[in-house]
C-alpha cells in the first residue's frame, strides 16, 4: 500500500476535526449540559416564586402588609438581601430567589471550573490532553471558554423561563427587564467559575481549590451580610462580587454599572489563571502541598468506614446547608405567619385539615423545599456511588475480599443514615429559629415535621440505587432528573394545573405539610417502602452485571 493510499484511508472526522480544539470540544460537552440543567432549576424557581406570590396574596392590602413586615426588616435583609417593591411580583421575585440563586451559582461555579481544570490533572486526562497540539496555558484557556459557554447556557434556559412567565397577565415581566434579571442571577456563577479557575491553579487537588473558592463566597457573603445589616455600611456592597449582584437590583432599580465590576472581576481572574498555568508543571500548584503530615488511618478497616471517610465533606456540606435553611425558615416563621394569615394558603391548609394559622401555615409550606433539599441529599449520595464506579476506583476494592452486596448495602445505609440525619436535623434547627422569635411552635410538631420530609428522601435513594443497579450509566441523569420532575410537577399542580395522575409521579405530592397539618404516615411507610424495594432491586442487579466506566 502507497503512502497516499494510507492518508486516504484515514477515517474523514479525524482529518477535519482541530486537535488544537479537543479539550475546549470535551469540555464544553460537560459545561454546557451542566449549564443547561442549572438553568432548568433556576427558570422553575423563578417561576415558582412569580406563579406563588399571586395566588398567596390575591389581594393588594395583603401585598402591603409584607411590604411592611419585611421591606425595613434589617434582620431578614442581612440574610436574604433588601426587600425593595415587595408589593409588586417583580420586586417579591428578586427579593424571593436572588440570593439563593447567587449561592447555588457561586456553588455551582466553583465546582464546575475545579472538576474541569483541577479535577481533570487529578485524574490524569489533562495529561494526554495536553500532550497534543497545544500548551498548558491554551488548555486552560480552552477550558474557560467551554465555562463560558455553560454560563451562557445556563442565561439562555433562565431567560426563556423568565420571559415565558412574564406574558402571564397575572404577572406580567416585560422583555428587556427580564433577560436583564437573568444576566443577574447568572452573574455570581460567572465570577465563581472564574475564582474556581484560579484556585485550581493554586490548590495542590481539587478538594483544596474548592475549599479556597468556598472559603472566597464566605468572605464574600459576610461582607454583603455587614453592608446590608442597617449599620450604615452600605458602602460595602462595592467590596463583594455577591455585593455587586445585588447593586444590579433587576426589576426594581435597574443599575447596569455594576456589571462592569463583575466583567473586570472575571476577566481579571480568567487572565492570572492562564498566566498560573504557565508558571507551574502538569500537577504541580502554586501552594505545595503538604508531603509530611501525618497519616490518619480512622475509618480506614472496613468499607463503610472508607466511604464514610470518603464522603465525610460532601455530607458535612449537605447537611450544613439543610441546618442553615431550616433555620431561617423558623427564624422568618413569625413573621411570615402574620403576612398570609387569611390567604388563600390558609384556606386550603384548613381543607386538609389545619387546625391552626400563622406561622404553622408558612412552615407547612417552608418544609416542602427542605424536603426538596433532604431529596437532593439522597440524589448525592447515589451519586457518589456512581462516582466510585465510573472513577475506577470500585476496581481495587471489589478485588479484595469485599463482597458487592456488603458494599453496595453499606453505602445504602450511610446515604439512608444521612438522610434521616437531614430530617431529624433541619426539624430541630427550625423549633431553635422559631424560638429566637417567640413564634409559638412547640419542638415536638416540628420535630414531627422533620420526620415526615425523611421518607421522600429514602423514597429518591431507593430508586437511585435501582437504576444504578440497572443502567448505571444512567444513574446521575435518572436521579436527578426525577427530584427536578416531582418538584415541577408539585409547582405547577399547586396552580391547578396537572393531572391527579401525573401528580402522583411527584415523590412530593404524597408529603402532608406539616407541622400544619399532621404527618400522612402511611403515605410515608409508602415511600419508604418503595425506597427499600428499589434499593434491594438494585442490590440484586448490581451481583452480576460488569463494572462499567462512563
Amino acid at each position: 500500500m502507497t503512502a497516499s493510499a494510507e492518508v486516504s484511508a484515514v477515517p474523514p472526522f479525524q482529518l477535519e476535526r482541530s486537535p488544537g480544539s479537543l479539550i475546549f470540544r470535551v469540555s464544553a460537552g460537560k459545561a454546557v449540559r451542566s449549564g443547561l440543567a442549572w438553568g432548568a432549576v433556576y427558570g422553575i424557581m423563578v417561576a415558582s416564586a412569580a406563579l406563588s406570590y399571586v395566588s398567596i396574596y390575591p389581594h393588594q392590602a395583603q401585598r402591603d402588609q409584607l411590604e411592611l413586615l419585611f421591606g425595613s426588616n434589617h434582620a431578614a435583609s442581612a440574610l436574604f438581601g433588601p426587600g425593595n417593591q415587595l408589593q409588586t411580583v417583580a420586586g417579591f421575585t428578586v427579593y424571593k430567589v436572588s440570593m439563593t440563586l447567587m449561592i447555588l451559582g457561586a456553588i455551582w461555579g466553583i465546582l464546575l471550573s475545579t472538576r474541569l481544570l483541577r479535577g481533570e490533572e487529578d485524574a490524569g486526562r489533562m495529561e494526554l490532553l495536553v500532550a497534543g497540539q497545544t500548551t498548558r496555558p491554551r488548555a486552560t484557556a480552552q477550558v474557560l471558554v467551554a465555562l463560558g459557554l455553560a454560563v451562557s447556557a445556563l442565561w439562555a434556559v433562565t431567560a426563556l423561563v423568565t420571559v415565558v412567565t412574564g406574558r402571564s397577565s397575572s404577572v406580567v415581566f416585560r422583555v428587556g427587564p427580564s433577560l436583564f434579571f437573568a444576566v443577574a442571577l447568572s452573574a455570581s456563577a460567572l465570577m465563581f467559575l472564574a475564582v474556581g479557575a484560579v484556585t485550581s491553579q493554586m490548590a495542590a487537588t481539587r478538594r483544596q481549590a474548592s475549599t479556597y473558592g468556598a472559603i472566597v463566597l464566605g468572605v464574600s457573603y459576610a461582607i454583603r451580610m455587614l453592608a446590608d445589616s442597617g449599620a450604615g455600611l452600605d458602602w460595602l456592597r462595592w467590596l463583594s462580587p455577591l455585593g455587586w449582584v445585588e447593586i444590579l437590583q433587576p426589576f426594581t432599580d435597574p443599575q447596569p454599572l455594576a456589571l462592569l465590576c463583575i466583567a473586570g472581576f472575571t476577566i481579571g481572574l480568567s487572565i492570572l489563571a492562564v498566566h498560573l498555568t504557565g508558571l507551574r508543571d502538569l500537577g504541580s500548584s502554586t501552594f505545595r502541598d503538604r508531603s509530611h503530615a501525618r497519616a490518619k488511618l480512622g475509618l480506614l478497616r472496613r468499607p463503610l468506614g472508607l466511604s464514610a471517610r470518603l464522603l465525610r465533606p460532601s455530607i458535612i456540606g449537605w447537611i450544613v446547608a439543610v441546618v442553615l435553611s431550616a433555620l431561617l425558615v423558623g427564624f422568618v416563621a413569625k413573621a411570615a405567619g402574620q403576612v398570609i394569615r387569611g390567604s388563600s394558603v390558609e384556606q386550603i391548609l384548613a381543607r386538609l385539615g389545619a387546625t391552626s394559622s400563622g406561622a404553622n401555615s408558612y412552615l407547612g409550606m417552608a418544609f416542602l423545599i427542605l424536603a426538596v433539599l433532604v431529596a437532593f441529599v439522597a440524589a448525592n449520595q447515589v451519586t457518589a456511588v456512581r462516582g466510585e464506579e465510573s472513577g475506577g476506583r470500585l476496581d481495587a476494592l471489589i478485588a479484595r475480599p469485599v463482597s458487592r452486596v456488603s458494599w453496595l448495602g453499606g453505602r445504602t445505609a450511610l446515604g439512608a443514615s444521612v438522610v434521616a440525619a437531614a430530617g431529624l436535623l433541619a426539624g430541630l434547627f427550625a423549633w431553635l429559629g422559631v424560638l429566637s422569635q417567640s413564634g409559638g411552635v412547640s419542638l415536638g410538631p416540628l420535630m414531627k415535621a422533620g420526620v415526615n420530609i425523611v421518607p421522600p428522601g429514602l423514597c429518591v435513594l431507593g430508586l437511585g440505587i435501582a437504576v444504578f443497579g440497572l443502567f448505571p450509566r444512567l444513574t446521575t441523569k435518572a436521579v436527578y432528573g426525577y427530584v427536578a420532575w416531582s418538584l415541577l410537577i408539585e409547582i405547577v399542580g399547586g396552580i391547578g394545573a396537572v393531572n391527579h395522575v401525573i401528580l402522583d409521579t411527584s415523590v412530593f405530592h404524597h408529603m402532608a405539610p406539616a407541622p400544619a397539618v399532621s404527618p400522612n404516615w402511611t403515605a410515608g411507610m409508602v415511600m419508604a417502602a418503595i425506597g427499600c424495594a428499589g434499593a434491594g432491586a438494585g442490590l440484586f442487579a448490581f451481583r452480576s452485571r460488569d463494572l462499567k466506566s462512563e
